[in-house]
C-alpha cells in the first residue's frame, strides 16, 4: 500500500527528504522550548512563573503533536524498505533513520496530555524547588515532588521496560539509551570498592595539600574576568555562545552556533566558579563542534548524556585539575584576580583545586569522592520509582545515605536532598550518566594522550586547541553515528572500563598526599 506521503514525494529519496523536513520543523520547536527554560532560568523575572509554565506547556504539546505526526511513521517505514538508505549502518542516511525510529516509537507510547503536563510540571517545579533550597526546606517541594513522580512513574508505564527489569529503566533510556538499573549496578559496585579504598588512603596522609585557594575572598567581577579568560583560551566561541549566571550551572544548545552556558559564583571559592565554567564548556565545545549541516537531525545531535557529560568532565578534570593546565593559568592569575592570591605559591594552588574532603555538594566535590553522590542518587531514586522509598522519607534516606558512604552529617536540606534541580525538572534516570561520563572521560583522554604524547607540554603553553580538533573529530563530527559503548570501542580500541578513571585519579592524587 502507497501512501499518499510517498505518493507524493515520488522515491524513496524523496521521503527521506520529507522525513528529515519533519524532523527539522519538530526540532526547531523544541529548540524554541530550550530558550524558554533557558530565559526561565537566566532572565525571567521570579513573578513570571505561573505564565511561563503555561506557555512552555503549550509549546511541549504542539511539539510533541509535531515530533508524533503519523507522516513521520508512514515516511521512516517507506525509507526502511529501501536497502539502498540502509545496508551501510553507519551511513548518515541510516543513521538518521535508525535514531528517528527509535524516537517517534518512544514519543508516540506517551499521550499528549501527559507531555504537556510534563512540561507544566517541570516549570512550575524548577521555581518551586529554587524556592525551597534557598528556604533549606524540604517540605516546601514535596507536594510539588510527588505530583512529578506520579506522571515519571505513568510515563514508565506508558513506555515500558524488558523482562526482568524495572520502571527505572524505562526513564533512563531518555538519557543513557540501552542503559538499565541492573548495568549500573554491576558497574558502580566494584568501583565504590575502589574508590573507598583511594579514599582512606589519602585521608590518611599526613602531609595533606593546602586548601588555602579554595577559601581566599576574591571579588565577584575579578572571578568573572577569570573564568571568562579562561573559557577562551580552551576554545568556548563567544561569537556562537554565551555564559551567564544561574542557581544550577547548565549548558542550554538549541543548536551548534547557540549554545548557552551558565555558571556561579561565591566569593571564597573561586575554584567553584572555574571548575563549574570548564565543565559547561565542556558541554559547550561539544555542542558548537556538532557539524552545522546536520542541524534538526540525529545527525547533528549528541551521543548521549554520558558521553556529553564526558566532554565537561574532561575538561574540568582532565584539563582543568591538571599540573600542566596550572603551570600556564598560575602566572596568569595575578593579572585577573587582583592582589588576592599573590601570597599562594604554585602547589598552594594546584595541592587546592586537586583537595580530597568529604563533601556535602556534589557540583564542588573533588575527584575522588565525587561518584559517591551519583551514587547515592541513583539508589534513592531508583528506590522512589519502584515505590520502595516514600516520598516523605527522602531527607532522612539521603542523611543515612551520606553518613554510610562518606561519613558526614548533612546539617540541612539545601546542603542535603534540595542541592539539585533534575527531579524538580522530572529528570529521574539521568544522575548515572555523571559516573558514566566520568569514565568515558578518562578513557578517551588516555587515547588522546596516545595519540598526542605532547598534550600536557601544550597546555603548558596555554595551547588547547589539538586537544579540542581532536574531539571534534573523533566525537562530535559523528553526531548519533555510534551510540555509547559503539562510540567507545571505535574510538579507543576498548570496551568501557573503570580501570582509566582509577589510573587517573591515583596517578595524580597519590603523589599530591605522599601516600
Amino acid at each position: 500500500m502507497t501512501t499518499t506521503a510517498t505518493r507524493t514525494a515520488g522515491s524513496t529519496q524523496q521521503a527521506y527528504e520529507t522525513l528529515l523536513k519533519l524532523a527539522r520543523d519538530a526540532q526547531q520547536l523544541h529548540a524554541t522550548l530550550e530558550i524558554m527554560h533557558w530565559d526561565q532560568e537566566v532572565k525571567m523575572p521570579a513573578r513570571g512563573v505561573e505564565y511561563r509554565s503555561k506557555q512552555i506547556a503549550q509549546l511541549a504539546r504542539i511539539h510533541h503533536e509535531a515530533a508524533t505526526d503519523k507522516r513521520i511513521g508512514e515516511l521512516l517505514s517507506e525509507c526502511e524498505s529501501d536497502s539502498s538508505l540502509t545496508s551501510d549502518p553507519r551511513s548518515i542516511e541510516a543513521v538518521n533513520i535508525r535514531e528517528l525510529r527509535r524516537v517517534y516509537d518512544r514519543r508516540t507510547k506517551l499521550p499528549t496530555e501527559l507531555i504537556e503536563e510534563e512540561a507544566r510540571l517541570s516549570s512550575v517545579g524548577q521555581h518551586t524547588w529554587a524556592r525551597a533550597r534557598k528556604n533549606s526546606d524540604f517540605s516546601e517541594f514535596k507536594p510539588m515532588l510527588k505530583d512529578i513522580i506520579t506522571l515519571l512513574r505513568r510515563k514508565a508505564d506508558c513506555f515500558g521496560w524488558a523482562p526482568g527489569g524495572e520502571p527505572w529503566d524505562a526513564l533512563a533510556e531518555d538519557y543513557e539509551p540501552g542503559c538499565t538499573a541492573a548495568d549500573v549496578e554491576k558497574v558502580f559496585t566494584p568501583l565504590r570498592d575502589r574508590l573507598v579504598t583511594l579514599l582512606n588512603d589519602l585521608m590518611g596522609s599526613s602531609n595533606p595539600p593546602s586548601n588555602a585557594f579554595n577559601a581566599k575572598i576574591i571579588p565577584i567581577e575579578n572571578q568573572r574576568q577569570f573564568v571568562r579568560f579562561v573559557a577562551e583560551a580552551i576554545g568556548f566561541d563567544f561569537d556562537r555562545g554565551r555564559i551567564d549566571i544561574s542557581t544550577h550551572p547548565f549548558c542550554s544548545g538549541t543548536h551548534c552556533n547557540d549554545v548557552r552556558i551558565t555558571t556561579r559564583f561565591h566569593e571564597n571559592n573561586v575554584n567553584d566558579a572555574l571548575g563549574s565554567t570548564m565543565h559547561e564548556c565542556g558541554h559547550g565545545i561539544y555542542e558548537q563542534g556538532l557539524l552545522e549541516q546536520h542541524i534538526g537531525t540525529p545527525m547533528g545531535e549528541s551521543v548521549s548524556l554520558g558521553i556529553h557529560e564526558s566532554q565537561s568532565r574532561m575538561w574540568e578534570n582532565q584539563v582543568g585539575r591538571s599540573q600542566a593546565f596550572w603551570k600556564w593559568c598560575y602566572p596568569k592569575m595575578p593579572e585577573h584576580l587582583s592582589g588576592a592570591v599573590k601570597d599562594l605559591s604554585f602547589d598552594d594552588v594546584y595541592g587546592a583545586v586537586n583537595i580530597v574532603k568529604p563533601d556535602f555538594i556534589r557540583v564542588e566535590a573533588d575527584e575522588a569522592t565525587y561518584n559517591m553522590h551519583i551514587m547515592v542518587r541513583f539508589e534513592i531514586e531508583r528506590g522512589i520509582i519502584a515505590g520502595d522509598i516514600n516520598v516523605d522519607d527522602i531527607p532522612e534516606v539521603w542523611n543515612e545515605k551520606y553518613k554510610q558512604y562518606l561519613n558526614i552529617d548533612v546539617p540541612n536540606d539545601a546542603k542535603g536532598c534540595l542541592q539539585d534541580i533534575h527531579w524538580s525538572m522530572g529528570s529521574m534516570g539521568y544522575f548515572p550518566t555523571y559516573t558514566f561520563g566520568n569514565l568515558y572521560a578518562a578513557q578517551f583522554f588516555e587515547k588522546a594522550l596516545d595519540d598526542m604524547p605532547d598534550l600536557y607540554a601544550q597546555f603548558e603553553k596555554g595551547k588547547f586547541d589539538a586537544l579540542r580538533t581532536w574531539l571534534n573529530e573523533n566525537i562530535h563530527a559523528h553526531g548519533q553515528r555510534y551510540r555509547a559503548a559503539e562510540l567507545c570501542e571505535h574510538v579507543t580500541g576498548k570496551p568501557l572500563s573503570a580501570d582509566p578513571l582509577l589510573r587517573h585519579l591515583e596517578g595524580k592524587l597519590r603523589p599530591i598526599y605522599g601516600v
